[in-house]
């Protein structure tokens, strides 16, 4: 990979103002906290309690239903949404599009937590459940282009790294409030109270972060970056075939560079369960606290992990912690043999540091790839696309390799060839072009 390039002159780019760039910071990070906050509620709630509620087993039709719900809507739905509202964010603004992905996240979710039960009206109730989650898919298939882009775009384009690692905040920050809530409400009331209504609360909590996210973003004006294409009259129109046959090189690249990150974090929070509970023996409570306390520092590690990448060359970093991880999940393997709890959080929490270094970095390097004006479609379609050759095929895999193996070394090996894939879409990117992002802040200033 190479170094990055000798410093650009110094230039007079505007100055954004701090307090805006802040509130973009938290618009960005609000929405894919959501995100990250349904799905881990929805994924409890679908293994306890939608059986009983929208799927009983008495219907053979409703059964094959839960599946469709569970797995299938949210990883086929995303990349519709990549596709409508990357393509927006290039044609009609940034801000716009994360409103409409927002509130349509949002009303999807509060819907769920009002949807009545399959014994009150029937079929409906699951059909119901399966038209919201995929309008929930599509929101955030629509939203972390956009997001990224609002952080990023608002920034210093110098400290892309640390802006844009808003959006990456989110699946820590979501997983925490999740699980937060879900143990607040599984002290709280008995185990009948919360089927009964107790994993409503759950869904309906989250208009709280619907309201502050939206109250920061209406109060927001577009980013200066894409007030200065409208100025210019360079928006696209027609995003999605430029980027097809312009930019394939940068699409690969974006591309290939998820696939490690989604694997390891599948690998982290979703395999470590399956493997320390059914394999190892450890207790559910005792898996569930080293990924908890993973994610917790993840807090912290995403943003540092984007300002290296300001200082240090931002594909070197993430080669670095691609390798890191391929080495990482042999010792974890090996040394979780010993069946010791304080190993299992030790490792649990190293590994998430790895996926930090890479998945911290990760908006900056996905939007570099792309010129201004096609960064939304591109970094859209490179997210949803990748999610479902990373992160959505990756707990499968891991089953399937388990099971017909019996063994972990089928695992990290798989991790590593997905490592492998991102080291080859760092070598196909682009390090960070600063004056393109300096030359249309200048512009916005000055209008």
């Amino acid at each position: 990979m190479a170094t990055n390039p000798a410093p650009a002159p110094e230039t007079t780019a505007p100055v954004v103002r701090r307090k805006d760039m802040y509130k973009a910071f938290a618009a960005s990070l609000t929405g894919t906290a959501l995100e990250f906050y349904d799905f881990a509620v929805y994924s409890a709630a679908a293994a306890i309690v939608f059986p009983l509620i929208f799927f009983p087993a008495a219907d053979p039709l409703t059964g094959t239903l839960l599946a469709f719900s569970t797995y299938a809507v949210g990883y086929i739905s995303r990349p519709v949404g990549g596709i409508i509202f990357g393509r927006l964010g290039d044609e009609i603004g940034r801000k716009k599009v994360l409103v409409i992905t927002l509130m349509l996240i949002g009303v999807a979710t509060f819907l769920i937590g009002l949807l009545p039960a399959y014994g009150t009206i029937g079929i409906a109730a699951p059909i119901a459940l399966v038209l919201l989650r995929f309008a929930q898919g599509v929101g955030v298939g629509g939203e972390w282009g956009s997001a990224v882009l609002l952080s990023s775009e608002f920034g210093d384009p110098r400290r892309r790294g640390f802006w844009a690692s808003a959006a990456q905040i989110g699946p820590p920050a979501g997983n925490l409030m999740a699980n937060g809530a879900l143990a607040v409400l599984t002290l709280m009331l008995s185990e009948e109270a919360f089927v009964d209504y107790g994993w409503r609360i759950a869904f309906l909590v989250s208009a709280v972060l619907v309201a502050f996210g939206l109250w920061i973003r209406l109060r927001l004006e577009d980013t200066p970056v894409f007030k200065a294409l409208e100025a210019r009259g360079e928006k696209p129109n027609a995003p999605i075939k430029e980027v097809l046959r312009t930019q394939r090189r940068p699409l690969a690249a974006a591309i290939l560079s998820r696939i490690g990150p989604d694997v390891l974090y599948a690998l982290c929070t979703v395999f470590t369960l399956t493997y320390g509970i059914q394999k190892l023996g450890f207790d559910r409570g005792q898996v569930l606290v080293a990924v908890l306390i993973g994610s917790a520092v993840q807090l912290f590690t995403m943003p540092l992990a984007g300002a290296v990448s300001d200082r240090i060359n931002r594909r070197l970093v993430y080669g670095i912690a691609a390798v890191g991880a391929s080495v990482w999940a042999f010792v974890f393997f090996i040394a979780l043999e010993g069946k010791s709890a304080t190993v299992l959080i030790i490792g649990t929490v190293l590994g998430l540091v790895f996926h930090s270094f890479m998945y911290g970095p990760q908006a900056a390097f996905v939007v570099e790839q792309f010129s201004p004006r096609l960064r939304s479609t591109g970094s859209s379609l490179a997210y949803t696309f990748a999610g479902i050759i990373g992160g959505a095929v990756a707990p499968f895999m891991f089953t399937l390799l388990m099971g017909a193996y019996n063994s972990w070394l089928p695992v990290a090996i798989y991790l590593t060839v997905a490592c492998v894939l991102t080291m080859v879409g760092l070598a196909l990117g682009r390090n960070s072009n600063v004056a393109e992002d300096e030359e249309y802040l200048q512009e916005s200033a000055r209008a």
